[in-house]
């Protein structure tokens, strides 16, 4: 299983054609304390960087996007009614949702955990 992380602070974590999408700890932290996330409808065809969610947190709102093109194989559930699971769980329990991955070309342009670690430094 590979996690690949995007410069908007998103990773997918993959097996196979499967992509687990979440953000990132560090966006997690930036966003502050999350009260709400919007979340696609099953079998939502997604195209590479185009919104997939939205997070509300005390600070603002903010867009989640799509590293990969794929279709919604199920949403994160819990998330609706504890949205905070994104900042208590960023990597793990607070995923928003699980796609079919269309291209998987798609993750040669994303970041590894090593380079996604340097970005967030540097940036």
């Amino acid at each position: 299983m590979s996690v690949y992380y995007t410069k908007d602070h998103e990773w997918i974590r993959v097996s196979q054609n499967v992509g687990v999408i979440g953000i990132s700890s560090h966006a997690a932290t930036q966003l502050g304390d999350v009260v709400y996330v919007e979340l696609p409808e099953l079998g939502k065809k997604l195209i590479k960087g185009e919104e997939l969610a939205v997070v509300e947190s005390v600070k603002a709102a903010s867009e989640v996007y799509s590293p990969v093109a794929g279709e919604v194989l199920s949403v994160n559930e819990t998330l609706e009614d504890q949205p905070q699971t994104v900042n208590e769980s960023p990597d793990d329990g607070g995923w928003f949702v699980k796609i079919s991955i269309s291209d998987l070309n798609d993750l040669e342009s994303l970041m590894s955990q090593d380079e996604y670690s340097a970005y967030c430094i540097g940036s």
